[in-house]
């Protein structure tokens, strides 16, 4: 093997700022400018200047029901029912949510096995179009 045949082998080091003339960035400032909080250490996300972070700008809700708004109820229509295929299952996965409620807009022509909570009108359209109620009716 001749020199120039060599194969090339390329390893270059990220250049770490702030640790003086050898780091190859220079040592007085670094890159970083000049003064200021940016040039001299790590600023939050979240920081926003002298005004409150955005997450203490919320209502302060006590309790342990205080997660029960991140978790809404889905409503669902008869209508939105008939874009399934007939004979299929349906429960709130079918939708990607946790809780689900059928209500009664809209009409319903396809036979439906519903495990989800429907009111009397749903509920009555659903057994009307000869499905299955299995979830609480309310």
């Amino acid at each position: 093997m001749k020199l120039h045949e060599k194969i090339k082998v390329v390893d270059r080091r990220k250049k770490r700022l702030g640790q003086g003339y050898g780091s190859g960035k220079g040592g007085h400032t670094s890159s970083r400018g000049q003064k200021g909080q940016k040039a001299r250490n790590h600023v939050r996300l979240s920081f926003t200047g002298s005004s409150w972070v955005w997450f203490k700008r919320l209502p302060f809700i006590r309790g342990k029901s205080r997660f029960n708004s991140l978790d809404k109820v889905a409503t669902i229509t008869l209508n939105d029912l008939e874009h399934l295929p007939a004979g299929s299952t349906v429960t709130p996965a079918t939708f990607g949510v946790k809780r689900a409620k059928v209500v009664g807009t809209g009409t319903l022509t396809k036979k439906l096995s519903v495990e989800i909570t429907a009111t009397k009108g749903a509920a009555e359209a659903i057994l009307k179009a000869k499905g299955s109620v299995r979830g609480q009716t309310a």
